[in-house]
């Protein structure tokens, strides 16, 4: 192919994707490009995956269900990482004889009345 005409192309493309992060899917590459596989990138990458024949534009529903994985993606992870986190409180030997007390004070009495 001739660069000129290559690079032309590549503005071109460029030119035509409105969104600074569109989401394309890939297509099945002879170099072992798997189909299907959608990904969010750069306004240029996508230019040149589209001219060198690796991917499209996704549409809109695709778009859509793109964005929701993600954002369940991420929910997940927040929530596995709060899950992780262990809270501890260092309380001295007063302090706790002293919410013993008051436990046992507020509490039901021996005879259950």
């Amino acid at each position: 192919m001739d660069l000129k005409q290559y690079f032309r192309k590549l503005r071109e493309a460029e030119a035509c994707i409105t969104e600074p992060y569109p989401v394309v899917v890939s297509l099945d590459t002879a170099d072992g490009g798997k189909a299907g596989v959608m990904t969010e990138v750069p306004r240029a990458i996508a230019a040149r995956m589209i001219v060198e024949a690796q991917a499209v534009l996704a549409g809109e529903e695709e778009k859509e269900l793109f964005k929701r994985e993600r954002l369940e993606a991420k929910q997940a992870a927040d929530k596995a990482e709060l899950a992780k986190r262990v809270q501890v409180a260092i309380i001295s030997d007063t302090d706790l004889e002293r919410q013993i007390s008051t436990r046992k004070s507020s509490g039901p009495s021996k005879d259950g009345k």
